[in-house]
Parts: C-alpha cells; sequence; structure tokens
C-alpha cells in the first residue's frame, strides 16, 4: 500500500511542477511554440514517466529533480527574453522563403520544406501560384505565414524583439535608413522596439519601456 501512496505523491509533484511552469512561462498551456517550449515538455514528460513507478527514486530526489528543472527553465526563458543572440540560438528564427513571386530553393531546403510540403502550405492559406506570393515566412512552429499581392497591409512584423526584418521592410516600399530615421524622430533605435508593423502606409510600434 505503501508504494501506491508514493506514486500518489509523484504524481501530485508532477502535475503541481506542469501548473507552475504553465503559470510562471505566462501562458495558458503547454503547447510548444518555440524550440524551448518543446524540450521542455519532453524532459517534463520523461522526467515523470521515468521516475514515478521507480521504488529506487526516493520522493525527495523526485522532488529536487523537478526543481532543478524547473529552475533551468526559467533561467532558459529569462536569458532568451532578454540576450537576442541567446533566443536566435536556441529559439531559431523565421526563415523568408518567398519574395515577390520568387522562390529561395535553398533556404526551403535547408529548413526540410520539401516542394510537396511548401505546395500544400501554400494551398492551405488560399494561393494558387507562386507570382501571387508577395512573402512568405517560415515560423519557427512550421507553420508558413503567406502574404499576397492583394493584400493592402503588410501584416508581418518589420521589427520583432528589437530585430529588423529586412524583407518585410522592403516590402512595404522603406529601406532601413528610412526607418533608423523615422524611429530616430522619437529617440528610439531599432533595438529599443519590441515590436512594429506597418499598416495603411503608417508605422506603429512599440518600444520596450524605458
Amino acid at each position: 500500500m505503501g508504494s501506491y501512496w508514493e506514486v500518489t505523491i509523484k504524481l501530485a509533484l508532477g502535475l503541481l511542477t506542469i501548473i507552475i511552469q504553465i503559470n510562471l512561462s505566462g501562458k495558458s498551456n503547454l503547447a510548444p511554440v518555440s524550440a524551448l517550449d518543446q524540450v521542455q515538455n519532453y524532459v517534463l514528460g520523461a522526467i515523470v514517466g521515468g521516475m514515478i513507478y521507480s521504488s529506487a527514486i526516493t520522493i525527495l530526489q523526485y522532488f529536487l529533480v523537478l526543481l532543478i528543472w524547473t529552475l533551468l527553465v526559467l533561467i532558459l526563458r529569462f536569458t532568451t527574453n532578454h540576450n537576442r543572440y541567446i533566443k536566435k540560438f536556441i529559439d531559431g528564427q523565421p526563415q523568408i522563403i518567398i519574395t515577390n513571386g520568387q522562390l529561395d530553393v535553398d533556404s526551403a531546403l535547408k529548413h526540410g520544406l520539401s516542394a510537396n510540403d511548401l505546395s500544400l502550405k501554400l494551398r492551405s492559406s488560399g494561393v494558387a501560384s507562386l507570382t501571387d506570393v508577395s512573402l512568405a515566412v517560415l515560423e519557427q512552429n512550421g507553420q508558413l505565414t503567406v502574404m499576397t499581392t492583394d493584400d493592402e497591409a503588410i501584416r508581418y512584423p518589420i521589427i520583432t524583439d528589437g530585430q529588423l526584418n529586412p524583407a518585410v521592410l522592403t516590402a512595404t516600399g522603406h529601406d532601413e535608413a528610412w526607418l533608423t530615421d523615422y524611429l530616430k524622430q522619437h529617440d528610439y533605435t531599432i533595438t529599443d522596439i519590441y515590436l512594429a508593423t506597418y499598416a495603411n502606409h503608417e508605422l506603429y510600434f512599440f518600444p520596450y519601456s524605458k
């Protein structure tokens, strides 16, 4: 009977750890949207599934392993949110696949996107021909964001997390000098901007708090 109580306690600790990680990550669930999210889920599942039925691992040892993993996840999230180079290394970054109807085959193959997969994603987005695409971006989660030549506004952000998306900026008909000058008029630089989008011939930007 004691072993059943031990398994119950371990299950409760595992459930509590999942709830804590959800709350601390600021999300409503553990659905993966980045590489870190996927690793977090895999390792947490392996810890709970691999240790819960092992009588050789005490509840204290199990608790300490869960605690260590939670701390590691929090440290990684903090560093990825405050260092763009670490974020790029861990989570990767969106990749431009199509620009003004021109397909970057090397980029598509490099990121594991076959011609069949690309065609399927374009059809799912309601695109019949590559020539109708002004910009197609492969997101970190494998989704393809497609903007056609009929779009009245550039839906994809020009700046994210203080990093410029040059191809998106070019699609707006402007260059980096224009963007830098525009932000300078408001006492900002590109690295000061959390998110910037372009719509209706206007730049909308949201800086980090100073």
